[in-house]
Parts: structure tokens; sequence; C-alpha cells
């Protein structure tokens, strides 16, 4: 996985730390189910917050923007943490300006882009709270977690994402005097890829050594770095999950080779490549798509299964297992078909090697304490979901050719049927301003106590 916040483009939508009052915030519901076994589920009401990345930032004491364009405002941002002091963070119309609504209970819809009275929006990112101030935590050791979804708009070139990263349950609100705004803002964010672009972290403004894009984003010196459990990212052609370590266990502020940016990404704290499972690339291109086995013209279920050395919620990470539900029918992961990799359709310790092996990628997943570091972190996890393009490879790394100069015939090479121009943020926004995904029905439990099936 690539993902870098730097490359989500919202249009004329800054950012800040302390709290507005020009719009009133309004989380949207999306309730739960908790499990102990088939049938047997409780519902939790959970709501949604929208990540403070994309939020409107302006002067305490007006309406003047702190961050215009990709430039902080000079004056109320001299520094981080006197613009932390001077800027507030505000509300969020989520359907008016961002495309987020909820068609049903339990139901979450992402629009990619949203024409608004600031211009318009492309992408979002929220995560699911457990009451108005706090993220709802997750400890997935022997447990599973459940949704359903609907990729049929998502053409090539687009990601559908639902993960998990090892955020503060405040998002930083008690560890950081800086950030008054916390978790009912979407603040904290982190990820294995020790995000640059995000514009406050550690309740300080990330202005020091801040490079604007052509856009509305840009990367400063910081990045905030956390471990990372991809779920499910993907579109109607190409899916992949996968697990992503790093070094800390904690959210964790990083400057220069520790975030790992080009060619110090194998020296970051985090691995930013993690252990993928992508049917496509392990051999099997009949697995995923549309009219395929799982056949995304239509919803389905996805199954993801953590599973420990000792049947216990404390026990060590052994592997990660993948089922869908369709029309009622359990279908299985696909099986591995590629050379040096032993046929299985789970991830493990002995799976993320003999991948790496048989792709001639670097095992910084292992290097850096791969299933079992995994595990540690997957006790205190935010859930997150998003849609994004990718203005960095144009998301070829999860559905095309990657690299793209490399012979697509290598083991390895090609992720998905897509062309490497479908991704083109500036041709898919103009192509598919339409796309978006629906994400439903989260159930998350003990093992086999989420899913049924005929």
């Amino acid at each position: 996985m690539l993902r870098s916040t730097a490359f989500l483009t919202f249009a004329s939508l800054v950012l800040g730390q302390q709290i507005g009052t020009y719009t009133a915030e309004r989380h949207p519901s999306m309730p739960i189910q908790v499990c102990t076994a088939p049938g047997s589920c409780t519902r939790e009401s959970t709501e949604v917050v929208l990540d403070s990345n994309w939020r409107w930032t302006h002067v305490t004491d007006g309406y003047t923007n702190c961050y215009t364009g990709s430039e902080w405002n000079a004056t109320a941002c001299p520094d981080g943490a006197t613009c932390a002091e001077n800027c507030a963070i505000d509300g969020a119309d989520y359907s008016g300006t961002y495309g987020i609504t909820t068609p049903s209970s339990g139901a979450l819809k992402l629009q990619f882009v949203t024409k608004n009275d600031n211009g318009q929006n492309v992408g979002s990112r929220v995560y699911l709270m457990a009451s108005s101030e706090k993220y709802k935590m997750f400890n997935l050791l022997n447990k599973e977690f459940t949704f359903d979804v609907d990729v049929s708009k998502l053409p090539c070139g687009l990601n559908g994402a639902v993960y998990f990263s090892e955020m503060l349950e405040d998002g930083g609100l008690s560890a950081f005097d800086g950030n008054a705004a916390g978790a009912k803002y979407g603040t904290g964010y982190c990820d294995s890829q020790c995000p640059q672009d995000i514009k406050f972290i550690n309740g300080e403004a990330n202005v020091e050594g801040w490079g604007g894009d052509s856009g509305n984003s840009g990367t400063g010196k910081y990045g905030i770095c956390c471990a990372e459990m991809d779920i499910w990212e993907a579109n109607s052609d190409a899916t992949a999950y996968t697990p992503h370590v790093c070094s800390v266990n904690e959210q964790t502020r990083c400057e220069g080779v520790d975030c790992g940016a080009g060619s110090d990404r194998y020296n970051s704290i985090c691995d930013k490549d993690g252990c993928d499972f992508n049917s496509f690339r392990l051999g099997n291109k009949e697995f995923y798509g549309p009219s395929k086995t799982v056949d995304t013209t239509k919803p389905f279920t996805i199954v993801t299964q953590f599973v420990t050395d000792d049947g216990t919620d404390t026990g060590n990470l052994k592997s990660i297992h993948r089922y869908y539900v369709q029309d009622g029918v359990v279908i299985p992961n696909s099986v591995t078909e590629v050379a040096g990799v032993d046929a299985t359709n789970f991830i493990s310790e002995g799976f993320c090697e003999q991948q790496k092996a048989a792709f001639g990628d670097t095992n910084y997943y292992g290097q850096l304490g791969g299933m079992s570091a995994m595990g540690k972190s997957l006790t205190k996890m935010v859930l997150v979901l998003s849609i994004w393009d990718d203005h960095a490879v144009n998301m070829n790394w999860l559905d095309s050719v990657f690299p793209n100069d490399a012979d697509p015939e290598k083991p390895g090479v090609a992720r998905g049927r897509c062309d490497p121009a479908d991704g083109v943020p500036e041709t898919i926004e103009a192509a598919h301003p339409d796309a978006y995904v629906i994400y439903s029905n989260i159930k998350f439990g003990a093992i086999n106590s989420t899913f049924t099936a005929s």
C-alpha cells in the first residue's frame, strides 16, 4: 500500500486545532453490531467523524484562512505552536460539502467528487466513534471483523479503503496541549506511510519546511507514524488486504530518515509495503472483479479473521484469514498460484517470507517484527473508512502494472487488469466524479460469529 494523504485532494478547505463555532459539528450515525455467536449480536450506537485534514480552519477571531491553496498564513502561523494557538477547526457539512451520507441505518456512502459552495471536494476519510468525544477502540486478536460493501461504482484508479490505524482514543486531546479539538473533530491521524502532509501533528502545525504542491496540499518537516491493518483496499477490479508494522507501538512523530521518504523507504520506522494478499498478483486472475468468482457488480460481505496461537484474545497473532459471502454463499479466499509460494489462502509469517522472496521484494515487514509486532498493535486500533485517488503512482500498486517500467510477466508486477493511465487523478476526477462506495452492516466479535451462509 502506497497511501499518503498528501495525494488526497480537496478544494478550498483548510485545517487547524482550536475549535471554531461557525458550523455545528454533527456526526453521522453509523451503528455497528458486536457478536458472540451467529445470530447473537448487540447493536452499538456508534457514529463517524470527518478527518481534521479536510476541515476549514481559520483564525480564532474571524474568517481569515490559516491555510489557503497550498500555503500557510504567515501572520497566523509563523511557527507550529503559535499556529495551533491562532487557528480554529470548524464543524463539517457532511453531505453538502463532502458527499458523506447515510442512506440507511448502519450504511455509509462516500461520494468521490462533491460540488459545493467552495468549488469541489475530492475524496474523504472518516473514523468510527464510540461517543461524540472518543474513537471506538478495537482489540482484533482472536476476533473477526465483517462488513458489506458495494464497489460497483468504483472504477480503476480509485480506492475504497477500510482499515485500522493505531491512533489515540481521544485523537491526542489529552496528550498534546496544542490540540483542543480532539477526536470530536477528527484529529490524530497516523498510518504506516508516516504521512508528512498532515497539517497538524501532536498539537502543532506542520509549518516548518512546508512545501505545497500544485493543488491544495503539501508536505512538511514532520510525519506521523503508526501501525496499520488494511482490511480492504479495493475498487471494482482489484483488491488487497495488508498488515503493516512499525518499530514503535504507538503514534510517533517522525522527521528525516525515520519518515522513510524516497530512497529512505526501508529506513523508515514503519513498513510501508506491508505483506499484501492480492489474488490477481498471487496468480488467480479470475477470482475478483465484474462477473468473477466474487462478482463486483453486486454487493457482498467481507470477513477478516485474526487467529492467535492459543485461541485467546491475549495470544500471539498467528494468521489473518479472509472469506467472502455473496448471494448466501461463503467464498473462501483464493489460493496462491505463484512458484515458490506454498498453496495457501491466508497471511502468515511463512506466507510473507515466501511471497517477498518470490517477488524479489524487501521483507521489511519481517525485519520490523512481522506477525508478532502486528499482533501487539492490533490490541488498540481505530477504524478508518475512506475513498481516495492517488497523486503519487495513480493506484497502479493496487490494480495495474507496478513498477510501470517492469516486465508485467515477472511475478508480482501485475496487480490487476487496469491500464496504468486509468488512475491519473486529473483524468479520473473528470471522467468519474459520480463514483462512490457504500459500506454497511459492520459486525465485530468472536470468530465465526458474524456471518452465516446457506
